[in-house]
């Protein structure tokens, strides 16, 4: 078996040396090796930032609580939303002309500032806040508190790919969210929203909304429904994902139901990667 093993390093090193790094005979040897799970006991939650966090007290006070009380018997990662304060920056930088990029960075601000103040909330039950590089400290406080707050944004800022329309930043906070789970092995991943998950019309404005208790990336896609709950770039991560092959999204907005989904119950709506 060894031997094995240090035949494919050295087939994988001397084709990184001789190809392309897109060449498909190195990606295909890339591919035999086992990825590594970081955190494969750590939950990340993201905690919706104009569904949640901009209702103020009396939506977050619930949910800090409920965090308090799971992270005895689950390791929890906390990604925040930006919101509305994020959109009313948006809504300016689009009218200036500024690329993607450069709105992502003021995304990314407002996401920072919702992981501070849930931060602070926490902060006496020793749950801190942790940015950028600070993510490499995340095992340290799982293993000291259980619990970690992060900014959902991912760190794209002046690198984020264009969006095929417009400019507002394709990938946000609920993607940001989705690959810090995918790139930790993480065992699962649940969107706090303010409705109990997906329906066939939005059912803000629809009252004959039917719920979807589970689905398909490819069935939203075909249903025409890949951009009414999560940000559609977040479905395309699931498809390729190689450990997060599922998520959930559960309103945050009644009481326990955090709790329940933590537990592994199906409280939701669970989007499966196929």
């Amino acid at each position: 078996m060894e031997r094995l093993m240090a035949n494919e390093t050295t087939e994988l090193e001397a084709l990184l040396m001789q190809r392309s790094l897109t060449d498909p005979e190195l990606l295909a040897a890339a591919e035999t090796a086992a990825d590594y799970r970081i955190l494969p006991d750590a939950t990340v939650i993201k905690i919706g930032g104009q569904s949640v966090i901009d209702r103020g007290r009396a939506a977050v006070y619930p949910l800090v609580e409920e965090i308090v009380a799971a992270r005895k018997s689950h390791k929890l990662m906390i990604g925040t939303g930006a919101g509305t304060r994020a959109r009313h920056l948006y809504s300016i930088a689009a009218a200036l002309n500024l690329p993607a990029g450069v709105l992502s960075q003021l995304g990314a601000s407002v996401a920072d500032q919702n992981a501070e103040m849930l931060g602070q909330l926490l902060a006496k039950h020793g749950i801190s806040h942790v940015s950028n590089a600070g993510l490499s400290a995340v095992p340290l406080f799982l293993a000291e508190v259980n619990a970690v707050v992060f900014a959902g944004m991912p760190p794209y800022g002046l690198w984020m790919p264009p969006a095929p329309e417009g400019v507002i930043p394709p990938y946000r906070t609920d993607a940001g969210c989705f690959l810090v789970a995918e790139q930790f092995g993480c065992k699962a991943m649940i969107y706090v929203k303010d409705e109990n998950g997906l329906y066939d019309a939005n059912p803000k404005t629809a009252k004959d909304a039917k719920f979807i208790a589970r689905i398909s990336v490819d069935e939203m896609k075909a249903r025409g429904l890949h951009d009414s709950i999560l940000e559609f770039p977040m479905l395309d991560l699931l498809k390729a994902a190689r450990h997060v092959r599922e998520v959930q999204v559960v309103n945050g907005l009644v009481p326990g139901n955090l709790t329940r989904a933590l537990a592994g119950e199906h409280v939701g709506t669970i989007i499966t990667a196929a």
